[in-house]
Parts: structure tokens; C-alpha cells; sequence
């Protein structure tokens, strides 16, 4: 009697031991669905954020662009101005530069002939 109460009990254990080997391969399987279903979630959101992102980056650059080429064209106004002013102020000095020494080479030319005659 003992030995059938020994082989019944080692058979309850194996038996015991298959399902418990079960329960976790369902365990298992559960927390492997719920990692991929977190792991997609995620992977959709960080999609969705990075889209978002390179639409922000796109419009700020091509805000940043317009400003640059205004301010680009805004200087180079000044600066042709600046060049048109300071071209007219130094043909003006050229032009005064040229007459006092043409007067003078006239008032040279007057005494050298002075001195000649």
C-alpha cells in the first residue's frame, strides 16, 4: 500500500509540475504580447513626435532664411548707398584737388614765362 501511495503521489508531482511549466509558459507568453504591444505604442508615438519635430525644424529654417535674406537685402541697400555717397564726396574732392593744382600750374606757367621774356 505504501508503494502505491509513493506512486501515486510521485505521478501527482509530475503532473504538478507540467502544469506549473505550462502556467509560466503562459505567463511568459502574456508578458511578451504586452511588450510588444507597449514596444508599437511607442514606436508610433516617437514616429508621430519626430514628424511633428521635423515640420517645426523645417518652418523655423525657412523663417530663419526669410529674415537672413531681408536683412542680407536691408545691408546691401546701405551699403550701395554708403558706396554712392562716399564716391560722390571723393569725385567732388578730385574735382577741387584738380583745379587748385591746375591753378597753380597756370600761375607756374605765368611766372615762368615772366622770367623768360
Amino acid at each position: 500500500m505504501k508503494s502505491k501511495l509513493m506512486v501515486f503521489l510521485a505521478v501527482l508531482l509530475v503532473g504538478s509540475v507540467s502544469f506549473m511549466y505550462a502556467q509560466v509558459a503562459t505567463d511568459t507568453k502574456k508578458a511578451a504580447d504586452d511588450t510588444g504591444q507597449a514596444t508599437k505604442t511607442a514606436a508610433k508615438d516617437t514616429g508621430h513626435a519626430t514628424k511633428t519635430a521635423a515640420k517645426d525644424t523645417g518652418h523655423a529654417t525657412k523663417t530663419a532664411a526669410k529674415d537672413t535674406a531681408h536683412t542680407t537685402e536691408k545691408a546691401a541697400d546701405k551699403t550701395g548707398d554708403a558706396t554712392k555717397t562716399a564716391a560722390t564726396k571723393t569725385g567732388h574732392g578730385i574735382t577741387k584737388g584738380v583745379k587748385s593744382v591746375g591753378h597753380g600750374v597756370k600761375k607756374g606757367a605765368d611766372k615762368t614765362a615772366d622770367v623768360a621774356k
